[in-house]
Order: C-alpha cells, then structure tokens, then sequence
C-alpha cells in the first residue's frame, strides 16, 4: 500500500515553544495529527514530524511511502549529503533511518513551502495551542548545524 506524508515543524524562536504537525495520504484516507514538543529548535520539530508521521503510515500498513518536506537540510541529512551535528538531532535522525528502512521503497522530495501548506499549518496551530495551555517548557534540545533563523536552509 502507498502512502504520501506531508511533515513540517515550527518553532517560535530558535529554540523556542515547538510543535510538529503531518499530513498522511493513503488510499484516498487524509490522516492528520499535531503535537506540541515544548521548548526545542525547529531541527528537533521537523524531525518529530518526521517520526510521527513515519510511525503512523507504518500503522496503517503503508509499505511504500513519498516523503515530502519544505526542509532542504533534513532532505539532504536524510540522503547522507549534510552531516547531524547535535546528540539529540542525531538520535531524531536515527530513529527516521530506522523507520524508513522499514518501508519496502521510499522517495524522499524537497517541495517549496507553499506546497506543504497543510503540515505547516499544522505545527503553527500545535505551537499556539502548546504555549496556550503549558506556557513556559524546561526542556531544550539545541541544534548546532541552524543555518537560518527558524532552523531551515534555503526554501
């Protein structure tokens, strides 16, 4: 079974309150979920995406998967082209490689911003509900390799 997962972070400040949010086609079925993650950079948001996602079309029982992202350095982390620098981005980044061996075939696509619309409104909306309720979160888990203000390379 195909599916297409659609993941995006976002982050109020680089680190700052995150959420992840990811869309998941499959077999004309849209699964949706967000996630507030609490005090983090946008790097360790993406990739919580990521892994979500990957975990729920597994759930499905999704053995071939399309993945699209609107982050070029997790694109190019994903294909081995950018090193993972931070301890905690590297377990992130593992635990994807774990998941996407899982699949019987993977494609990996950069996509613009606007064409991620959905997964990025998704994560905005889990920030603003995440700082709403809990304010404030203790935890954070720095990302040495943010090239740009909210954590992305050029998109």
């Amino acid at each position: 079974m195909k599916g297409r997962l659609f993941f995006d972070g976002a982050c109020s400040g680089n680190p700052g309150p995150a959420g992840y949010g990811f869309v998941l086609e499959v077999n004309g079925v849209r699964f949706e979920e967000r996630g507030f993650i609490g005090k983090a950079t946008n790097n360790v948001a993406e990739y919580t995406a990521l892994v979500r996602g990957l975990e729920r079309a597994l759930k499905e029982g999704v053995d071939e998967v399309e993945v699209y992202s609107d982050s070029q350095l997790v694109v190019r982390q994903l294909e081995g082209t950018y090193r993972v620098k931070s301890s905690h981005l590297k377990l992130l980044h593992q635990r994807a490689r774990e998941l996407l061996k899982s699949f019987k075939r993977v494609r990996i696509f950069f996509v613009k911003r606007e064409h991620n619309k959905e997964a990025d409104r998704l994560a905005k909306l889990a920030v603003r509900e995440g700082t709403q309720q809990v304010g404030r979160s203790p935890a954070v888990y720095p990302s040495e390799e943010s090239p740009g203000p909210t954590g992305q390379g050029a998109g």
